[in-house]
């Protein structure tokens, strides 16, 4: 009995493993428990931005690869190509560098805004499901993305009530300019470590401060390191973006520095040790590409478009965005597309913002610095945006605009002055958080009109859903995988007619094959300006202007043997493997009959005639 008793050894750890198991169990699922009560009023505004992203991009949903934006479907176009291409990343197959497009010269990708982290990160997206997928997502987690990391930056650094930081941040990330940047812009909406960025800021400026329960030092240290990784990361999201934050931080540091001359003799010399550190890190990592975007291959060193032609018309501030759910469509005349409408905030919340910040001016020192940097920043920031010369409703007066100071310098040219009204949607949520927060806080009226005429302004821009229409079906050439009959992976395939950056549709072809094939010409930004300037696309060979013609204008082109030959030596300098015209190519039969002329009797592959060369 007694041997038949005794267990075997370990017996007795195992059952006390197996008897606290259960227990463990269900303490794991207490502290979930307890964890999403806790946070759930965070969470409920987290559903609710990801709602409202589902609202304004459900056009798009559920065949992302048969809708298009229908306000700016060319460079919806351009950015799928873009997530394409970088998913090859995947396969080994990528460089700052690329071959895909432009064949042979190729485009230089830092030049060219072409969201390398984000196409990156979603690389298995992109693979499994296809580019129009992915940057159906990013339109959408964009839009809410932003707004949830501003709202925790309200609720967490600034200590607002919850309900004020949700009412800040949807303006920040789905305010006028950012739903309208939404026509396909994205590494202008991906702003979503632009709240990071602050935090750090912000995190290195109290580890500066050697005043009383000062953190240790290493914080100043490893904000300083935060920081410098966040600026990598956000260069190869967006660096315009970055651009228009360090600008906004710039103006905002040096106002609050002057509010509080205190904090600025305590924090200056760590603050400004901090900076530099960090500004030295991201350099380590980001001169290489940096000089590769200026000066490497294809690289370019100025921007191409114009500041008078992009400036805000000083009227766009008090008009409400035809974006908007109350907007017009009669107002898109202020601005020179669907996907600039920056500066459209209307005269209710311009109205109600202004009040906001007038009602703080006097109260409460601790925050008084913050709204005056605030104000003053989103001043110099929407002057900026006038351009070089003051526009109103349209007509263009002699009244220089404060840009005129800084036209011409590095960098800065390559930023669109209207884009500098897009610093404004944080620096108003700021304020409108501010003086909710403060209302809440206090009795008496101001604790229900406050919040009241808030909500009230925010209604009038609450956004429409983002036009959408049908785009064509690709050719089953394409779609069929039937050009692996006319060129192998890695090799050159010649659309007919090519793409051009206004008819950049037969990138689609590229991008629906995982970019596993090049193209020559196309959409992008390339040294074929004057002297080697900016300037969007590239010269058209002879052969390409010649079919290009007969697409747009029908007929038959006389062809002669100086024609044959220059048909030859164009695709020997594109490197081609096939030329291919689909079915669905304007004016099909002509150029069909046209490439016989030039290179001879053609092979039938599915809905397209396709020509070895």
């Amino acid at each position: 009995m007694t041997s038949q008793a005794r267990t075997a050894p370990g017996a007795d750890r195992d059952l006390a493993l197996d008897s606290t198991e259960p227990a463990a169990t269900g303490s794991r699922l207490t502290r979930w428990r307890s964890g999403l009560l806790r946070h759930r009023a965070d969470l409920a505004v987290v559903l609710v931005f990801l709602l409202l992203a589902g609202w304004v991009t459900h056009g798009m949903w559920p065949d992302p690869s048969g809708r298009v934006l229908a306000l700016n479907p060319a460079d919806q176009t351009l950015y799928e190509w873009f997530l394409a291409v970088d998913a090859r990343a995947l396969h080994g197959d990528f460089g700052l560098l690329t071959d895909k497009l432009n064949a042979p010269d190729g485009v230089n990708l830092m030049t060219n805004t072409t969201v390398i982290a984000l196409g990156l990160l979603l690389a298995p997206v992109t693979l499994l499901f296809g580019a129009p997928v992915t940057f159906a997502l990013l339109v959408g987690a964009n839009l809410a993305g932003t707004a949830v990391a501003w709202y925790l930056l309200y609720a967490r650094t600034l200590r607002a009530r919850r309900f004020a930081a949700a009412l800040g941040a949807g303006l920040c990330g789905f305010g006028p300019g950012m739903v309208s940047q939404s026509n396909s812009h994205l590494h202008m909406t991906a702003q979503w470590l632009v709240p990071v960025i602050v935090w750090l800021v912000v995190r290195l400026l109290r580890a500066a401060d050697p005043g009383p329960g000062t953190p240790p030092r290493r914080r100043l240290v490893s904000s300083a390191v935060g920081l410098a990784a966040v600026v990598t990361v956000q260069v190869f999201v967006g660096e315009e973006v970055l651009f228009l934050a360090a600008v906004t931080l710039l103006v905002m540091t040096v106002t609050y520095g002057l509010a509080d001359r205190g904090l600025l003799r305590r924090a200056l010399p760590g603050f400004a040790g901090g900076l530099l550190f960090a500004a030295g890190l991201a350099l380590i990592v980001l001169g290489g590409p940096l000089w590769f975007q200026f000066a490497g291959p294809q690289g370019v060193a100025d921007g191409m478009f114009s500041p008078h032609y992009f400036s805000a018309d000083l009227r766009s501030w008090w008009t409400l965005s035809p974006l908007s759910v109350f907007g017009d469509d009669s107002s898109a005349r202020l601005t020179t597309g669907p996907a600039e409408y920056n500066t459209f905030l209307g005269l209710p919340l311009l109205l109600v913002v202004v009040g906001c910040a007038l009602w703080l001016s006097p109260h409460g020192p601790a925050r008084r610095p913050l709204v005056r940097a605030c104000v003053v920043a989103a001043l110099v920031m929407g002057a900026l945006s006038l351009g070089p010369q003051v526009v109103l409703d349209g007509e263009r007066s002699q009244l220089p605009g404060p840009y005129a100071l800084l036209a011409g310098l590095p960098v800065v040219d390559a930023a669109l002055p209207m884009r500098f009204g897009l610093a404004v949607l944080p620096l108003a949520g700021t304020l409108l958080v501010l003086a909710v927060d403060r209302a809440l806080r206090s009795p008496g009226r101001a604790r229900r009109l406050v919040p009241a005429a808030v909500a009230a302004a925010l209604i009038t821009t609450f956004p429409a859903p983002l036009p959408t229409a049908d785009r064509p079906a690709l050719p089953e050439f394409i779609s069929g995988g039937h050009w692996r009959g006319c060129v192998r992976p890695g090799g050159v395939l010649v659309p007919v007619p090519a793409a051009t950056p206004k008819e950049p549709w037969p990138m689609r072809w590229a991008t629906a094959a995982d970019a596993q094939f090049a193209i020559p010409e196309g959409f992008f930004i390339g040294p074929y300006g004057a002297h080697g300037s900016a300037a969007m696309g590239t010269y058209k060979r002879p052969t390409s202007q010649l079919l290009a013609e007969v697409a747009q204008q029908g007929g038959e082109p006389v062809i002669d043997e100086e024609r044959r030959r220059q048909a030859r030596v164009d695709a020997a300098y594109w490197g081609a493997a096939c030329v291919a015209v689909t079915d669905d190519a304007p004016h099909a039969e002509n150029l069909r009959r046209t490439l016989v002329e030039l290179y001879g009797p053609g092979t039938r592959i599915a809905d397209a005639w396709t020509w070895r060369v």
